[in-house]
C-alpha cells in the first residue's frame, strides 16, 4: 500500500535522459519507486498521455513579501513551480535593525514595484537577523518550498547606514566589512543559499541614488564571497552593471566579468548574473558569453541566466496606458475598470482622449507594441500584431485602437512593449550556450509592469511543441535538475527514489497560456498581474496533491528551503 501512485505516465525524470512509460511511487514525502509499480495506494492518479516531470525550481524570483500573503504562490502555482529561490539582486527584509523596517520596504518597491504598505502590513516583521527571517518564514504556510538568498543592500545598510550609498568603494572600512561578514556568515549557519548584490544603474532607492552595494570594491565583494567558500556552499548572485556598455571595447563587461571570475575562483562558489539582449546594445549579450566562457576556461564557475522569452511592460486600461503623461488619460488611473470603460465610450471624454495624444505622441512607437491574444498568448514579436498594424487595418489612428479593443474585450486588452530579449536568434543563442540556466522569471516582482512567472509554460508550449527547438527533455532538465544543482537544492528536481515527491502531471499536448489579468487582492486592496494557465492537471509538492487543474486544493505542504539541509 502506497500513499499516492502516478500510472501510466511518460517520466521525464529531470536529468535530460530519455522518457520512458513507467508508474511513480510516493510514500509521504518522497518518491519510493519509478518504472512498473505493484500494489494498492490511497490514492491513484492515471497519467494515460500525460508527462510526469519534476516540479520545476525557479531560481530567481522575489517572492519575499508575497509568501506571507499568499501562501499559494500564485502566479507561480498556475504553471508548474515547486521551489524557488527569493532575495535576488540585492533587496531582501533580512537582516533589519529595530526601525528600519520602513525602509527595506520603500527600496522593495523602487526596485521591484511592489507596494510597500503591502509589504509593511503584510508581513510580520518578527525579526531581525537573517537567520531569524528564515524561522519566521518556516512559520507560514506554504504551497511552495521556498528558499532564500541573503542581500547586500539590506547587510550593507544594516552596518553602514545612509553611508552604505555612498559612491566611493573606499567608504566601506575594514571595519563595516568585517561586520558585513559577520551578517553574511550568520545568515549561512542559519540556511541561506548564498548571497545577492545589484551594481545595475537601474536599481535605485525611493530619493534617487543606487541601492546599497552598487559601488561596493572587488575587495568587499571577495570578503564576502569568501565567508560562502567557509561554509562551502551558497551561490553569489548578482544583477551586473554590464548590460548597457555602450562602448565598443565593452570596458564594463570586462570590469563585471573580472570580479565575478575573481570572486568565484577565491571562493570556489559559482556566481549567477541576469544575462539579457538590450535595445541600446543588442549584440553586448554575446561579449558577456565571450567573457564568460573565457573565465570558466581559467578555473571559474560563472553561470549568466536567462529568459525563454521576451521581457515586456504590459500596458491596459486596467492599470498603465502608453498615454498616461496626457491629463485625461491621467485621470482615468483612479477609476474603477467599469468607470474606465464608461468613460471610454463617452464621445466627448473619447475625443479628448484622442486629442491629446495627437498633441503629445507617447514615447512609445505604436510599432513597438504588440497584441496578447486572450487566449493563448504569443510573446515573440509579430509585425502584424503591432499598434500600427492594427491601426492600418481599422483604419484608424493607434490610439483609437487601443480605445477600441479595451472597450471589445471589457477591458482586458493588453499590449507589451518588449525592451529586453526583443530578438528570438538572441534567446536561443543565450540558452543554448552551455554556460547559461534557465532564470530571470521574477515572480512576485514588478507587479503593476511585467509577468514573467509564467516562463516555463511559454517555454514548453512555444519553444518544444511549436518550434521544436528543444526536446521535452532537455526543456525539463533547464528547469529542475540543472537550476537546482546550481543552488545545491538536494533532492529537488529529478524524478527518482528518495528524491522528495514534487511532481507534475501535465497534459502537455493541451498546454496553453491565456493573457495576463489585472487583479486587485494584494494587502490594503493594491493591484497587480497574475497569468494562469491550462494543462497542468496536477502539482504536487512533497506527497501532497497541491494543485488539481489549476485549482488549489487547500493543502500547503511547501516548506522552508535551506541550504544545510
Amino acid at each position: 500500500m502506497h500513499d499516492l501512485v502516478i500510472r501510466n505516465g511518460l517520466v521525464i525524470d529531470g536529468t535530460g535522459a530519455a522518457g520512458v512509460r513507467a508508474d511513480i511511487a510516493i510514500d509521504g514525502d518522497r518518491i519510493t519507486a519509478v518504472g512498473t509499480v505493484d500494489g494498492t495506494a490511497t490514492r491513484t492518479i492515471d497519467a494515460e498521455g500525460r508527462i510526469v516531470t519534476p516540479g520545476f525550481v525557479d531560481i530567481h524570483t522575489h517572492l519575499d513579501a508575497a509568501v506571507a500573503w499568499d501562501p499559494a504562490a500564485t502566479s507561480s502555482c498556475w504553471h508548474g513551480v515547486t521551489s524557488a529561490i527569493m532575495g535576488n539582486c540585492g533587496v531582501t527584509f533580512a537582516p533589519v535593525k529595530p526601525g528600519d523596517a520602513d525602509y527595506l520596504a520603500k527600496m522593495m518597491e523602487s526596485v521591484e514595484d511592489i507596494p510597500a504598505d503591502s509589504i509593511l502590513s503584510g508581513l510580520p516583521w518578527d525579526w531581525r537577523t537573517y537567520g531569524e527571517y528564515l524561522a519566521s518564514y518556516e512559520r507560514l504556510p506554504k504551497g511552495l518550498n521556498i528558499g532564500g538568498l541573503v542581500g547586500h543592500c539590506a547587510v550593507r545598510y544594516y552596518v553602514m547606514g545612509p553611508r552604505s550609498l555612498d559612491e566611493d568603494p573606499a567608504i566601506a572600512t575594514t571595519e563595516d566589512i568585517a561586520a558585513m561578514c559577520d551578517l553574511v556568515d550568520e545568515a549561512m549557519a542559519a540556511g541561506a543559499f548564498g548571497f545577492s548584490t545589484s551594481r545595475t544603474p537601474e536599481h535605485r532607492v525611493p530619493d534617487g541614488r543606487k541601492v546599497p552595494g552598487t559601488y561596493a570594491g572587488t575587495d568587499e565583494l571577495c570578503a564576502i564571497a569568501d565567508v560562502l567558500g567557509r561554509h562551502a556552499r551558497g551561490v553569489f548572485e548578482a544583477a551586473a552593471d554590464a548590460v548597457r556598455d555602450g562602448d565598443p571595447a565593452y570596458p564594463v563587461a570586462h570590469r563585471e566579468i573580472g570580479w565575478m571570475e575573481e570572486v568565484s575562483r577565491r571562493s570556489g562558489r559559482p556566481v549567477t548574473f541576469g544575462l539579457v539582449q538590450e535595445r541600446d546594445d543588442p549584440n553586448g549579450f554575446r561579449k558577456l558569453l565571450e567573457l564568460t566562457a573565457a573565465a570558466n576556461a581559467r578555473g571559474a564557475r560563472i553561470h549568466p541566466q536567462s529568459t525563454a522569452r521576451p521581457i515586456g511592460v504590459l500596458f491596459g486600461i486596467a492599470n498603465r496606458t502608453p498615454y498616461d503623461k496626457c491629463p485625461s488619460w491621467r485621470a482615468l488611473r483612479s477609476l474603477t475598470v467599469p468607470d474606465k470603460l464608461a468613460r471610454l465610450r463617452d464621445p466627448l471624454y473619447r475625443a479628448q482622449l484622442i486629442a491629446e495624444v495627437d498633441a503629445a505622441p507617447p514615447r512609445l512607437a505604436p510599432t513597438d507594441a504588440f497584441y496578447l491574444g486572450p487566449d493563448h498568448v504569443r510573446y515573440q514579436p509579430d509585425t502584424s500584431q503591432t499598434l500600427a498594424a492594427h491601426a492600418i487595418r481599422r483604419n484608424c489612428k493607434p490610439v483609437e485602437v487601443f480605445i477600441d479593443t479595451a472597450l471589445e474585450t471589457d477591458g482586458a486588452a493588453l499590449w507589451s512593449y518588449p525592451f529586453l530579449n526583443h530578438e528570438t536568434p538572441a534567446i536561443v543563442e543565450m540558452l543554448t550556450d552551455p554556460n547559461v540556466v534557465m532564470g530571470l522569471a521574477d515572480a512576485g516582482a514588478h507587479v503593476g509592469q511585467i509577468m514573467d512567472t509564467s516562463q516555463p509554460t511559454y517555454f514548453l508550449t512555444y519553444w518544444v511543441r511549436e518550434q521544436q527547438r528543444w526536446t521535452l527533455e532537455e526543456a525539463i532538465r533547464k528547469m529542475t535538475s540543472e537550476t537546482a544543482a546550481l543552488f545545491g537544492i538536494a533532492g529537488r528536481g529529478v524524478l527518482a527514489p528518495g528524491a522528495f515527491a514534487d511532481v507534475n502531471v501535465i497534459d502537455f499536448d493541451n498546454l496553453s497560456l491565456p493573457a495576463p489579468e489585472y487583479v486587485y487582492d494584494l494587502p490594503g486592496g493594491a493591484g497587480r498581474y497574475i497569468q494562469r494557465s491550462a494543462g497542468y492537471d496536477y502539482t504536487i509538492v512533497n506527497g501532497t496533491v497541491f494543485m488539481d487543474h489549476g485549482s488549489h486544493t487547500g493543502a500547503l505542504a511547501g516548506r522552508m528551503l535551506r541550504s544545510t539541509d
